[in-house]
């Protein structure tokens, strides 16, 4: 007869890896364990702290600039973003970097604004940030963390149940956490980055930015910082592997891009 926390831990194992969820973009099927009014929740709150604690521009310019590309592209996810209370934020720092929240919550940093050559490149990495929202990846992270954590607890009972020697299960324990690291985690991230980057640019093209922009951004950023990670130790894949993917993605959107570009004449 098996002991009741194996049974318990059986249980909450099927309950673990019921939830699931599809990207509508590109089919893939997704662990998710955490709801839409969770994940907004969270944005939310993180969104309002950011803006406590970063300093926003004032520049109506740059402010006006933002509103114009992201508005374009939030009409051109062309679903509905659940819980979506679109806003779109400047934020004064030289930090090269933009973000979105669940709820369309988006920041954009003057240093990103200064680095990129045109509302092009400003929208690729906007609808890049954009479609890990719409994507759901940062619930998948969580839900994956959850799975993670899971097993390694079901793990660690077990090896304590068979009285395997302290020094043996602390060695196998330390092999599942780099193992799921390395061997689950990361590779995860790395999807979410490259299926981000694809979807983002359907999204700029469909609000008539040129798909192409994303490889001439990403040329700059390779520039940008030190020395970075082998690929399989980051969560982001190398340079030149983004760059020749946006590259190989951009021709299947320039159709899109130019009806776009029509109507925003």
């Amino acid at each position: 007869m098996k002991h009741p926390l194996v049974l318990g831990f059986a249980v909450a194992s099927i309950g673990l890896f019921s939830g699931c969820a599809t990207v509508t973009e590109t089919g893939r099927t997704q662990l998710m364990l955490v709801s839409p009014a969770q994940e907004t929740q969270m944005g939310l709150s993180a969104f309002a702290q950011i803006k406590k604690e970063e300093k926003i521009s004032t520049d109506p310019a740059l402010n006006a600039r933002i509103q114009r590309i992201g508005k374009r592209i939030a009409a051109s996810v062309g679903r509905d973003v659940p819980n979506a209370q679109w806003e779109f934020v400047v934020f004064d720092s030289p930090t090269v970097n933009a973000f979105a929240l669940p709820g369309g919550k988006v920041g954009v940093y003057t240093g990103l604004i200064k680095l990129a050559a045109s509302d092009d490149e400003i929208a690729i990495v906007m609808g890049h940030e954009i479609a890990h929202v719409t994507s759901r990846h940062g619930a998948e992270r969580t839900s994956q963390n959850y799975a993670i954590a899971g097993t390694g607890l079901a793990l660690a009972v077990g090896l304590e149940m068979k009285d395997v020697d302290p020094a043996k299960r602390n060695m196998a324990l330390a092999a599942y956490g780099l193992g799921s690291q390395v061997g689950y985690a990361l590779p995860f991230s790395r999807l979410h980055e490259s299926e981000a980057d694809a979807v983002g640019l359907r999204f700029a093209a469909g609000a008539g930015y040129d798909p192409r922009a994303g490889a001439s951004f990403w040329r700059k950023m390779s520039k940008q910082g030190g020395a970075k990670p082998p690929e399989f130790l980051s969560t982001h894949p190398a340079d030149s592997t983004r760059i020749a993917n946006l590259e190989k993605l951009a021709p299947q959107y320039l159709p899109l891009y130019e009806q776009a570009k029509a109507r925003y004449k």
